[in-house]
């Protein structure tokens, strides 16, 4: 999917965009499988009984809160977090009802670098990390999709930017 194209400057680019990586939906759907489990069982218990009807009822209300809590909300955070590096800026933004965004020129990235633990190395993701000329931290970007691939982009798109203060164009439009 495309980032929105409304949210780019005029002759902005998106090079890379990714969600989180899909190991943020492990715990969701483990207690999707839980629930639903748990609740077939329980309404098996109570299905001779004469109350039958409103256990039913209770466990399909407690059923899908838990599941709306547990499991949907994590979907929707999920799909509502973007990580774009364009042409011009790292754009991060998350959030269903309470939108956050973090823009980075890519001008004022000063250093980019990556963890991955055993885990993520298994499952192809890591931390990116950027350092950038500005006065407040930078939180780190976890859970990015194969991350080492996204650093090299980013380092590329860095380095290749023709309007930075590092690649000062000559009179005759070359680098």
């Amino acid at each position: 999917m495309a980032y929105p194209d409304d949210l780019l400057s005029s002759g902005e680019h998106v090079v890379i965009h990714k969600h989180p990586h899909w190991k943020m939906l492990i715990f969701p759907v483990f207690w999707l499988l839980v629930v639903v489990a748990l609740g077939t069982y329980l309404a098996g218990l109570v299905g001779d009984q004469s109350w039958a009807t409103a256990a039913w009822i209770v466990l399909a209300v407690v059923g899908s809160v838990l599941i709306i809590w547990l499991t949907l909300v994590p979907l929707a955070r999920w799909r509502t977090t973007h990580f774009a590096i364009t042409s011009d800026r790292v754009m991060y933004r998350e959030g269903v009802f309470k939108r956050t965004g973090l823009d980075i020129p890519l001008s004022r990235v000063n250093t980019v670098r990556f963890e991955r633990s055993l885990m993520d190395r298994v499952l192809g993701c890591g931390t990116l990390i950027i350092d950038s000329a500005s006065d407040e931290p930078i939180p780190p970007f976890d859970d990015i999709p194969s991350v080492e691939k996204v650093h090299s982009l980013l380092y590329r798109e860095i380095n290749d930017n023709p309007g930075d203060d590092f690649h000062p164009r000559t009179s005759d439009g070359r680098a």
